[in-house]
């Protein structure tokens, strides 16, 4: 067995044998492990290559098994795509693309559940009525959640992209709280009453807008109405069982489906 070659791919350390890299002779690594390529050193004397170093790990195992392995969450593919084009795994290049294939046919056909929940909360805050006096006030809030599951990674983040937090004075994207591909929660609240505007940053009280209408969402019946005409321009109709179409403004538990 060859000794073992240690790679820098972008700052990223791995470890390999010769025989790997060379597995595949018409690939780039098969070309520069080979000799027929020049090679780049970093300063410990690691074969360098100034490429993304995160999803090279699923190149390098292709390597080693002819199989391609990711991960169901996985939501790089384009990335991946780019990075086996640059090293020239042919074999790697045509897997991915039937698994494209593969993920597009499971998107077609999709799922999605809306639960809502809403509840009225006192907050109190303070007044400033003049110079160096306050005043001690409160009022009603109405708070609203969102818990929403999707068959459909990609609906979710089309969703995600159109509907925007503001906390801070700023609006940020509902896509960077995104924990599960498949799952999004959503916690805001409308506007109060005679709240100063430092108060929501002060308390953490989030809003929610919708885009491109640019509209703060203070019902259920408006983040309905939003969420529906995005699903609708989706592809996704009300399953007509589950609600009644007369019941659909009124209901907590919504579900859409998608056939294609």
């Amino acid at each position: 067995m060859s000794d073992p070659i240690t790679l820098n791919v972008g700052g990223k350390l791995y470890t390999t044998s010769l025989a790997t890299l060379t597995s595949f002779p018409d690939s780039m690594l098969g070309a520069m492990f080979s000799g027929k390529m020049p090679t780049k050193q970093d300063s410990q004397g690691n074969c360098f290559i100034d490429r993304d170093g995160k999803v090279f790990r699923y190149i390098l195992n292709f390597l080693r098994t002819s199989h391609l392995d990711l991960p169901e969450d996985f939501q790089e593919m384009g990335l991946l795509r780019r990075e086996a084009d640059f090293y020239q795994v042919q074999p790697l290049i045509e897997a991915l693309k039937e698994k494209e294939v593969e993920l597009s046919k499971a998107e077609k056909n999709a799922m999605l559940n809306i639960t809502l929940n809403q509840r009225v909360q006192t907050v109190h805050f303070t007044v400033r009525e003049a110079p160096q006096i306050y005043s001690l006030s409160s009022s009603s809030m109405e708070v609203f959640s969102a818990n929403i599951f999707s068959t459909s990674c990609l609906f979710l983040k089309l969703l995600g992209s159109k509907l925007f937090y503001c906390s801070n004075g700023n609006l940020s994207s509902i896509t960077s709280h995104l924990q599960d591909p498949n799952h999004l929660t959503l916690d805001w609240v409308a506007n109060v009453e005679g709240l100063p505007e430092e108060e929501y940053t002060k308390q953490n009280l989030k809003r929610l807008w919708v885009a491109p209408a640019n509209k703060q969402i203070n019902s259920f019946q408006v983040f309905v109405e939003e969420v529906l005409k995005i699903a609708l321009s989706d592809g996704f109709c009300v399953d007509s069982s589950h609600p009644h179409a007369l019941d659909f403004m009124n209901n907590k538990i919504i579900r859409l489906i998608r056939y294609r």
